[in-house]
């Protein structure tokens, strides 16, 4: 009895957290653009790259695309000449011939974080103060970085990042994905921020000035860690900089996952924010809306039960849908509903095991996560 009045107040606890998530996030003026700058300062983007995929080209071309009016430069970096992924920037050089641009073919590269080993490669080319770090996979629209910069005008703002769409859920398993990525994430980062200033940053894009990468030590001072766009978000906020999260989203295209590859990358990514934050990731698991309903009527079934695990599944189900096409701009089908109910499932597993182990494997290598975030290979 005392179990199922226990199962019965996280159910209600679940529903408001998940009430309250959605508020926040409906709140948020996501897609609001607005005004440029008279005083348009120089930005280096910086995009390391590894292999490619059908939606490379465009992902990357977006970036040459950008209608902003200040001094742009871009920096491209891979591990070798080799990578098929040179092919695409070198015609894509071509075809913008009068752009700032240079694809940097890397020396050895330092540290188990190869993303952060090719950006310490390019620090040295950077020529402008405001610097733009962007994950291989994202495409954005032209008029990104005359949005996305704004901010970074307030001196008290030291970076700026912004929320990513997973934008082709081609597999059932990513369809699992996409809910967790296109309605709990970004609502839940909203969640987060509603009760203090953020202190992490997102890392599908990230907008920070030099000074402060500077002031922290430079990109060497996260060679080894997991989860770098964390880590630079934390040490630019211990400088007493601002975080922001601009109204702008972009994209971020994959290539077709089945299960075992994205409960692969879903595991990574529970093992990280258990490292990064594990209080709050350990009462996480309160949120769950399908979790604590359905122990409520295995533990006491009666109507009023089932009356109450109904309303939670219902409520999750539709808060869901509707931030996924909130975030997305797109009609969500009716049939995504089971599939918000299967991540819940699948989640609470993922939740167990963040807290069971340290192993992660990264881009088809196995490596071993440290208590500090850090990472070491084997």
């Amino acid at each position: 009895m005392l179990l199922g009045y226990a199962f019965g107040a996280l159910a209600l606890l679940s529903l408001l957290l998940t009430l309250w998530q959605w508020f926040v996030a409906r709140r948020f003026p996501l897609y609001q653009r607005v005004q440029e700058s008279a005083s348009l300062s120089g930005v280096t983007l910086l995009k390391p790259l590894k292999g490619c995929d059908e939606a490379t080209e465009s992902c990357l071309r977006s970036w040459f695309s950008q209608e902003y009016q200040g001094a742009k430069q871009l920096l491209f970096a891979v591990a070798s000449q080799e990578d098929p992924v040179c092919r695409i920037v070198e015609r894509l050089l071509k075809e913008f011939a009068t752009a700032d641009a240079q694809l940097v073919i890397c020396g050895p590269l330092e540290g188990t974080n190869l993303k952060v080993a090719k950006l310490r490669q390019l620090a040295p080319l950077v020529r402008h103060e405001l610097l733009v770090i962007s994950d291989a996979d994202v495409k954005v629209s032209s008029d990104f970085l005359s949005n996305v910069l704004v901010p970074l005008e307030d001196s008290k703002v030291g970076l700026v990042n912004c929320f990513y769409i997973l934008a082709n859920a081609s597999t059932l398993a990513m369809r699992w994905e996409e809910v967790a990525i296109n309605a709990d994430f970004w609502s839940q980062v909203l969640q987060s921020q509603s009760i203090k200033p953020l202190d992490f940053a997102l890392g599908a894009v990230m907008a920070v000035r030099r000074q402060h990468l500077k002031n922290m030590g430079g990109f060497a001072t996260l060679a080894d860690c997991l989860a770098d766009d964390y880590q630079l978000g934390k040490r630019v906020a211990e400088q007493g900089a601002k975080i922001v999260l601009s109204t702008m989203v972009v994209e971020c295209w994959s290539g077709p996952m089945d299960w075992k590859a994205v409960w692969k990358h879903q595991l990574r990514w529970a093992r990280t924010i258990r490292v990064c934050q594990p209080l709050p990731y350990f009462f996480s698991i309160l949120s769950n809306a399908s979790l604590w309903p359905v122990l409520f009527v295995c533990a006491q079934p009666s109507r009023l039960s089932l009356s109450l695990a109904a309303i939670c599944l219902l409520m999750r189900i539709a808060t869901a849908l509707n931030l996924q096409s909130k975030l997305t701009r797109r009609p969500v089908q009716l049939g995504s509903a089971a599939i918000v109910l299967l991540k819940d499932i699948l989640q609470t597993a993922l939740w167990a095991l963040a807290f069971v182990g340290n192993r992660i494997e990264w881009r088809g290598e196995r490596m071993r996560l440290r208590a500090d975030g850090t990472l070491v290979r084997g």
